[in-house]
């Protein structure tokens, strides 16, 4: 075998990019970070960071997940954790177009990571502010309303697969103008959560460890950004086996009438799969 020259090769780093999704005051939001720091000073961007010499990706994901949020990830193929600092964390996809970072040559494999109601986010790293910010105002209501191609979105198989150049898709005078790729990076992660929530008992990962079932319509609403009818969907719930547990409990937390407390059951696939509306 001939002898390795890494010096034959152009050196390029690799970075995570979290889409942190939450459901706060009945609305998909997720978690930007103004960058306190070249390039795109006082922008909004996602959170996440440079891969560090002795991790692999998904342990970049999660230490930048801890420090972001102070949420700890957990195996997506298990049920949702109990505790209140667990977060639904999976990859979601490699972004590798040359010029997506004008520092370098830079690789970024993103992560999706979902959650309950958080608290107001901290900021940390070159980032000077952070907040929850609605998905519609940095996408815009096109995204929402099912067409994330609007941002220059393009799928694979499985919703992973490199980006493109998306360095020239920005656009500059849209809703929220996002740093580097990540409207795209965002677009890709909401599309994942939306076509996962109907055959997978991912929406679960948007509640408390014991929730209604109403609260559990209103994640679906926000997500899909549509109205459902509320019997139908208590119908579609209660009556997939294993999708929820009764908790033993009832809360008037939502006002009227007391409504039973249920838990995320053992089921991970919903069959027949809760098929999203057409808008």
């Amino acid at each position: 075998m001939p002898p390795y020259d890494p010096s034959a090769f152009p050196p390029f780093a690799v970075t995570v990019d979290l889409v942190v999704l939450t459901v706060r005051r009945h609305a998909l939001c997720t978690l930007v970070v103004r960058r306190g720091e070249a390039p795109y000073q006082g922008r909004w961007a996602l959170p996440g960071g440079f891969v560090r010499e002795d991790e692999d990706l998904s342990g970049a994901a999660a230490r930048e997940l801890v420090e972001e949020t102070g949420l700890c990830a957990h195996d997506p193929a298990a049920p949702p954790p109990v505790p209140s600092n667990g977060a639904h964390l999976e990859q979601l996809a490699t972004y590798g177009a040359p010029d997506r970072d004008p520092r370098m040559r830079v690789v970024s494999v993103a992560h999706l990571a979902l959650a309950p109601d958080l608290p107001a986010p901290r900021a940390g790293g070159d980032a000077n502010s952070a907040r929850w910010a609605p998905v519609e105002e940095l996408l815009g209501e096109d995204v929402l309303a099912g067409t994330a191609e609007a941002v220059g979105v393009s799928h694979g198989a499985d919703g992973a697969g490199d980006s493109g150049d998306a360095a020239g898709d920005e656009k500059e005078g849209g809703p929220a103008a996002l740093a580097f790729d990540h409207a795209r990076i965002l677009a890709d992660g909401v599309e994942r959560a939306r076509s996962k929530i109907e055959y997978s008992s991912l929406a679960t990962a948007f509640c408390p460890p014991e929730f209604t079932v109403g609260e559990l319509r209103r994640v679906y609403e926000a997500v899909w950004g549509v109205a459902l009818d509320p019997r139908n969907f208590h119908r579609k719930v209660t009556g997939t086996p294993g999708f929820l547990v009764p908790a033993g409990g009832t809360t008037t937390r939502q006002g009227g009438r007391p409504a039973q407390l249920f838990r995320a059951g053992g089921a991970t696939l919903l069959n027949p799969p809760m098929l999203r509306p057409e808008v």
